[in-house]
């Protein structure tokens, strides 16, 4: 009986304790891990978003870059880590297609995450280097038909932004390209303002001050519509690839089992900082906006991760494209 009371007891005081720093929560920095390398179009989202979260949890929102084989190496290390809210994901569309991508995916993003909610959703950019020889979006559909031997199509790596968007583009022309991976969209971006490279589609987030300084070519946009920002591009539905439409998601996860009293707080900091007049403006100024509202919740992030493994899972496999 004894024993059993020091037991009843030792645990009610792990409870309480529990309770206790869920109630407190944040005590220390907190950090997000965003999967990719820094300068890249997921981590500027990460950064606007946690500079305004830091001021609604009262503790600094550190970002960590971790990048590496499309960003499956950074969410491996937030499921491993500890579920106290001290360690969260800012993960883009890439968490619903590396299930198709990797054939041993060591993970089940939809299982061992805890989802906090949507961010942002960027449109694309189709651009080239400055000395590319097409001058409009119909020149460029031409000449890469014509040339396909000779141009070059760079991506951020397997599984990014940038490789999903080049496979479909690729789909759309029928027309396959030369293309070069590189280690994150940083040194994608370099090589094309350098020349190196041809072509890239890549985010608004990223290419919008470029084409601004005219240090890159832009000849059309990704989305339905045309983007605020750039309003003189066309989309590419517009030159006659109909129905073309690739968005990059961003949203923000917690480890699995990490309490709904800090996935309620962070999802707060989190709506504020989208309600944020400065992120706000940041965010249209990179071609893109807050999610609406009703978006920004667990329960949306959670629908619309599945929903997107459905939809790309069976393009992926057609493509016939894997990693180990």
């Amino acid at each position: 009986m004894f024993k059993r009371t020091l037991l009843a007891l030792a645990s009610f005081a792990l409870a309480a304790s529990a309770l206790h720093a869920q109630a407190q929560y944040p005590t220390k920095p907190v950090t997000v891990i965003v999967p990719f390398a820094a300068g890249g179009p997921t981590d500027t989202v990460a950064r606007q978003v946690a500079a305004v979260m830091s001021k609604s949890l009262g503790q600094q929102v550190l970002i960590e870059n971790v990048g590496g084989a499309g960003g499956t190496i950074g969410v491996g290390k937030v499921i491993s880590a500890p579920n106290d809210g001290y360690t969260l994901l800012l993960m883009h569309i890439g968490i619903s297609t590396a299930p198709a991508l990797y054939r041993t995916l060591k993970y089940d993003a939809t299982k061992d995450l805890e989802p906090i909610g949507l961010i942002t959703e960027v449109p694309m950019t189709l651009v080239a280097n400055n000395n590319f020889p097409p001058k409009d979006i119909k020149e460029l559909l031409s000449y890469v038909k014509s040339n396909k031997d000779k141009v070059s199509y760079a991506n951020a790596g397997l599984g990014s932004a940038s490789h999903l968007c080049g496979m479909l583009f690729m789909s759309a022309i029928e027309t396959d390209l030369l293309t070069v991976g590189y280690k994150g969209t940083a040194p994608a971006m370099t090589d094309l303002v350098g020349g190196t490279v041809n072509l890239m589609c890549d985010q608004t987030t990223n290419t919008t001050s470029q084409i601004k300084g005219k240090s890159i070519k832009a000849y059309a946009v990704t989305s339905t519509t045309r983007v605020g920002a750039l309003p003189d591009l066309p989309t590419l539905n517009e030159a006659g690839l109909k129905g073309f439409n690739v968005g990059v998601w961003h949203g923000l996860w917690a480890p699995k089992g990490t309490a709904k009293p800090i996935i309620d707080k962070v999802n707060a900091a989190l709506q504020a900082a989208l309600k944020d007049d400065g992120v706000k403006a940041k965010f249209a100024d990179l071609g893109t906006a807050p999610e609406p509202v009703n978006r920004q919740t667990p329960e949306a992030l959670r629908a619309h991760q599945a929903a997107e493994v459905a939809k790309w899972g069976p393009i992926i496999k057609k493509a016939g494209v894997y990693a180990d």
